[in-house]
Parts: C-alpha cells; sequence; structure tokens
C-alpha cells in the first residue's frame, strides 16, 4: 500500500498515513479517465445557442414578385436563407450535450486520477486544513510552505469549513472543492493535490 506524510499547514511531517490500494494505487487507464473527462465537460455546456429558421424570421409573407416575365429568378419570400435578412439553413437549435458513463466506470476514473497524483509525488495530506476567516493569505501562506505558491493547485476539503473555498476564489491558479465534488478534470489539470486528512477515509469508503 502506498504510503504518505501528513504535515501540517506550516509544511512540517507530523505523522504518515497508508492509502488504500484500490483507490490510490490502481493502474492508469487512459480511455477510461479521458470518457470521464469528455463527459464532464460536455455536462457543462448549457447548449442554448439558437438560430432561426426561415419560419421563424418576421415578415416574409408576400412574394416579392409575380412568378413570371421579370426576367429574375422566381422567389416565394424575402426570408429564404438566400436572401440578406433571411433565415438560417441548419443553425445551432437548444440541444443537451449531457453524457453518461456507468457507475464503476466513474468511479475507476477517479482512482485513477488519484493514483497517478500519487504516483508523481504531486499529493500532500495536510492534517487540519481549516481556517478561522476566510482570508487568501491563509491560502498563500500554505502554498508557500509546500512550493506550490506559483504552481496550479487543488485543495480538496470536507466541505464543512467554507472558509478554505473562500479563500481561495479570487486566487486565478488555485481550485478549491470539496470530497463531494471530486471529479477527474480537477484533479489532473492541477500540479499539486492538497487532500485534507478527514476525507481520506472516507474517498476511500465510497471508491473501494
Amino acid at each position: 500500500m502506498p504510503k504518505l506524510s501528513v504535515y501540517n499547514l506550516a509544511g512540517q511531517v507530523t505523522g504518515e498515513i497508508e492509502l488504500n490500494d484500490q483507490v490510490f494505487g490502481v493502474e492508469f487507464n487512459e480511455a477510461v479517465v479521458h470518457q470521464a473527462i469528455v463527459m464532464q465537460l460536455a455536462n457543462q455546456r448549457q447548449g442554448t445557442s439558437a438560430t432561426k429558421t426561415r419560419g421563424m424570421v418576421r415578415g416574409g409573407g408576400r412574394k416579392p414578385w409575380k412568378q413570371k416575365r421579370t426576367g429574375r429568378a422566381r422567389s416565394g419570400s424575402t426570408r429564404s436563407p438566400i436572401w440578406v435578412g433571411g433565415g438560417t439553413t441548419f443553425g445551432p437549435q437548444p440541444r443537451s450535450y449531457a453524457k453518461k458513463m456507468p457507475r464503476k466506470a466513474r468511479r475507476l476514473a477517479l482512482c485513477c486520477a488519484l493514483s497517478a497524483k500519487v504516483a508523481a509525488g504531486e499529493m500532500v495530506v495536510v492534517e487540519g486544513l481549516s481556517f478561522d476567516a476566510p482570508k487568501t493569505k491563509n491560502v498563500v501562506a500554505m502554498l508557500g510552505a509546500f512550493d506550490a505558491a506559483d504552481k496550479k493547485a487543488l485543495i480538496i476539503t470536507n466541505g464543512d469549513n467554507v472558509n478554505v473555498e473562500l479563500s481561495a476564489r479570487n486566487m486565478p491558479k488555485v481550485t478549491a472543492i470539496s470530497n463531494m465534488g471530486l471529479n477527474c478534470f480537477d484533479i489532473l489539470n492541477s500540479n499539486k493535490v492538497f487532500l485534507d486528512k478527514e476525507i481520506v477515509e472516507q474517498i476511500e469508503e465510497v471508491l473501494a
């Protein structure tokens, strides 16, 4: 089983934790992880883009000129797609981009992402990851203690103390989420993952 050192907010080692092989020691499955990220990004799309067809454009009910003997091409409406101000042919219409994955596949993708960070040495387990007040300087100090001030960082909390998320929300390179919002994209899109020691057992209980 992989083992990681446990740190406090000042970057000092306070102990060691043993991780579950079924969650943090899984072989990376690129196909499943790719499918999970594509699903997540697709589900974020609103799908509200819309254009008007010739039947939706106002006007155009009268025939512009008679059918014959004008020397011009026949036309039945000024809202035809080939006219300026006419409708749009095959334009986007409101639709759902939602994708689905089996539950076991989603969990496997999360395990692969977490295992990849452990194998790369980019996961840090922090004890007492909470702040008394929402202050950005608390996050800056913590990142500085782990030489991650200029790196993209992901902070995973238990969700009880919202001060961590509030302290990090105005930092462009830092993302703070609770364990309920754990996802592959945020994990793999970060250079350093800070994990609260309290939720390690919760994550293992759900994903193992």
